[in-house]
């Protein structure tokens, strides 16, 4: 008898689990209710449209510390024109500064910005110049993709990609609580489609108006691995029989794992549908032009010093005596590949012990993993290490973008704990940490924001503010007393060869107060970012008497 109630007692909770699950989550025909939406939105005849805005964007991966926001500037007359049937879309704006933060950077340059997708190709105009992508979006994916999910994510390109979809599936579901404003919210429904664009799943959700609230996919980055790409429309007006929101709010991250995320918003302004397009032919310098291949071009600084050139960003080896160090693991796997290749090929034996971190910034941290894989130990600002070990180091599978860690060493945490990251002090701590033997020395420290010191707040300082001069929070510098070479990020960019040296910033200011404040005696400057090493007189020259 108790045998037969526990049996039937477990039949009654499955039987309320599936009743329960069916109310939350049914399987409804896709195709159905995206007919039903194009119906609505009027998508069925839409062959064209343009749709003009102001609001902002923002730079994604160069947020000030932790805790903030990708940084935003203005942008006006954004407008985004496409032709759905030939997979072209042309988005222009003009962007400013604003009244928001430049942390330290020179604002943003006030200018016309011009980017095009025709097919397979993506490219940006300067006046009447193409101008092709030499490098991939964010160190992790080709642009052409990115501008092509972008499309497909407007919200009559969901539908249109849906309904030619062979694979879009659908369930409906109740929203049961609050959401952000403007999305369906306290037990309003929701249709949530979903397909294959190639290797990228895209979704959409439609309200209970048969119109679209919500796109969104995952893309590949170094440092997210597959990283959230969503959009959101809401306020819908209707221009000549077709809806379209009156606000657009983007996310580019996931505020789960870290509040940077908010990439862009624009408010509406108009609306044009079925406009004929001026559709510029894709230029052959465009259709020739491949992305960079990963090269490693070697400069000797010292003895056993070198600087590991030859891409958009840099690397510097220091060898010990039985072991070596790397300074900054740039842009993704492919590039720290390339380098640690060239690292043994300089220091044939001996182990890479070290790789330091200058910064966060995606274009900065994206290629440490596949030092962290092999053990070597990371060393990075104190701020950074929960961030590296929750994301960065995550041995969550990354499907769209592979690495050898996610392939190869998808345990390393548990196999070889704890994580080999060593950490730099504080906001205000001026410890360094020293990498050492009888031959030589290398000091990181941490780079301060000096407005405070410099008593900025409280008399007028000639020059440029130098409040967050550092770029970053968590941002740090090496020096090298033997060889008296300060490395930097990009607080001191020397200009290529030939080229006009460039005025006064405040990270040059913020360089050279935190190497007087330490004592540093510096005779050449190393930046990640320039292809070119400076004497620290061509600095001094260039603060001149600002400082």
């Amino acid at each position: 008898m108790t045998r037969k109630f526990c049996f039937l007692a477990a039949l009654f909770v499955a039987f309320t689990m599936l009743v329960a699950t069916a109310a939350s989550a049914q399987a409804v025909d896709a195709r159905k209710a995206l007919q039903d939406a194009a119906k609505a939105m009027g998508t069925t005849n839409l062959k064209s449209i343009q749709f003009t805005a102001d609001g902002y964007l923002s730079k994604v991966g160069e947020q000030y510390d932790l805790n903030t926001d990708w940084p935003h500037f203005n942008v006006a007359n954004y407008t985004r024109t496409i032709d759905f049937d030939a997979k072209y879309m042309r988005l222009d704006y003009d962007q400013t500064q604003g009244n928001y933060p430049t942390n330290g950077y020179e604002p943003v340059p006030n200018e016309h910005v011009t980017h095009i997708l025709s097919g397979d190709f993506a490219w940006d105009m300067k006046g009447t110049t193409p101008m092709p992508y030499k490098r991939l979006y964010l160190d992790g994916m080709p642009y052409a993709d990115i501008r092509q999910l972008e499309l497909m994510l407007t919200p009559h390109g969901f539908l249109k990609a849906a309904l030619a979809a062979t694979d879009a599936i659908a369930i409906r579901q109740q929203i049961v609580g609050p959401s952000d404003y403007g999305l369906s919210m306290f037990g309003q429904w929701v249709t949530i489609v979903s397909f294959h664009y190639g290797k990228y799943r895209v979704n959409g959700t439609i309200n209970d108006k048969n119109l679209i609230e919500l796109t969104g996919t995952w893309i590949a980055n170094p440092v997210y691995g597959d990283m959230a790409y969503e959009m959101r429309y809401t306020q819908y007006k209707d221009y000549n029989g077709v809806q379209f929101p009156g606000l657009i709010h983007v996310h580019h991250g996931d505020p789960r794992i870290n509040p940077a995320e908010n990439y862009f918003q624009v408010s509406i302004k108009d609306v044009k549908a079925n406009i004929a397009v001026d559709k510029i032919p894709v230029p052959d310098v465009v259709r020739t032009t491949k992305v960079d291949p990963v090269k490693v071009v070697t400069q000797k600084l010292a003895d056993h010093v070198w600087l590991l050139g030859g891409g958009p960003m840099n690397s510097v080896l220091v060898e010990f005596k039985n072991f070596v160090a790397v300074v900054e693991a740039p842009q993704n796997e492919a590039r720290s590949l390339a380098v640690i290749e060239e690292v043994h090929r300089l220091a044939p034996g001996k182990p890479i012990q070290y790789v330091v971190n200058t910064n966060h910034h995606m274009a900065h941290a994206g290629g440490l993993r596949t030092y962290f894989s092999q053990g070597t130990t990371v060393v990075t600002h104190q701020s950074n290490r929960d961030y590296y070990v929750d994301i960065l180091f995550s041995p969550f599978p990354r499907t769209l973008g592979p690495d050898q860690m996610s392939i190869f060493n998808p345990m390393y945490m548990i196999s070889r704990r704890p994580p080999s990251i060593e950490t730099v002090g504080g906001t205000t701590s001026i410890g360094k940490y020293v990498v050492s033997d009888d031959e030589r020395q290398m000091q990181i420290w941490h780079v301060q924001d000096m407005a405070y010191e410099i008593g900025e707040s409280y008399v007028k300082v000639p020059g440029p503010s130098v409040a967050r001069g550092n770029h970053s929070a968590d941002m740090l510098m090496v020096y090298l007393p033997k060889e008296k070479i300060l490395i930097n990020a990009d607080l001191f960019v020397p200009a290529a060869p030939g080229a006009k040296p460039a005025p006064a910033t405040a990270g040059m200011r913020t360089l050279d107060l935190n190497a007087k404040k330490l004592h540093l005696d510096v005779a050449q400057h190393v930046s990640i970012v320039a292809p070119r090493v400076a004497p620290n007189a061509e600095l001094i020259q260039a603060i001149g008497n600002v400082q």
